[in-house]
């Protein structure tokens, strides 16, 4: 048999079932069934938390949260995040699943919630943030861009605006997850800028 031929009858792995909508603009909610600092054996690459949620009939997803910009930290620009806290009340979940989202921009959110002020924030500080309000949640909801890979799952959860240490600049594509709590029935909407981003 030649080589050609032992290679092309290797399966591959099958893909995703959420494959074919690699990188669409999505809004996902569910269930939080756990939260984990990412896992690194260098200490210096961990710049993210990981929540993991049930997504209604898409299964298991993970939400990909930025902890700190190892690219803006390379560059010698201010790694940390700005984090902002906006809470309101809520009668009714949202439901379990992922659905193309609407544009959602973070200028919107501050011209109708003024003030929104955004705090620096440590990478442990972030992670403590994410990890605490993952525990007390009923539900989670988040904006970003889908992936399909070995796992489906949602990053650029985060301000999509130009920032000093990334030039592109996109508007209305905006990351964001928000937290649901009960007694009181309550959700906070967490934003995460990073240095010099609008």
């Amino acid at each position: 048999m030649s080589e050609r031929r032992r290679r092309g009858s290797r399966k591959r792995p099958p893909r995703h079932k959420l494959a074919h909508r690699h990188e669409q603009f999505v809004e996902v909610c569910g269930e939080i069934t756990s939260c984990i600092v990412e896992v690194e054996t260098d200490p210096e690459r961990i710049d993210h938390v990981w929540i993991e949620i049930r997504a209604g009939t898409e299964g298991p997803l993970r939400l990909s949260l930025t902890t700190t910009s190892l690219i803006a930290k390379r560059a010698g620009i201010d790694p940390r995040v700005q984090v902002a806290l906006v809470t309101s009340p809520w009668s009714e979940l949202p439901p379990a699943g992922v659905r193309a989202a609407e544009a959602f921009d973070y200028a919107t959110i501050e011209a109708a919630e003024r003030p929104v002020e955004f705090t620096a924030y440590e990478r442990e500080e972030v992670e403590e943030l994410l990890c605490d309000r993952s525990a007390a949640a009923v539900w989670v909801q988040a904006w970003g861009d889908l992936y399909a890979r070995d796992h489906a799952g949602v990053h650029q959860i985060h301000s999509r605006r130009a920032s000093l240490a990334v030039p592109v600049d996109l508007r209305g594509r905006d990351g964001a997850v928000q937290f649901y709590f009960r007694n009181p029935d309550v959700r906070e909407l967490v934003l995460l800028k990073f240095a010099g981003q609008l």
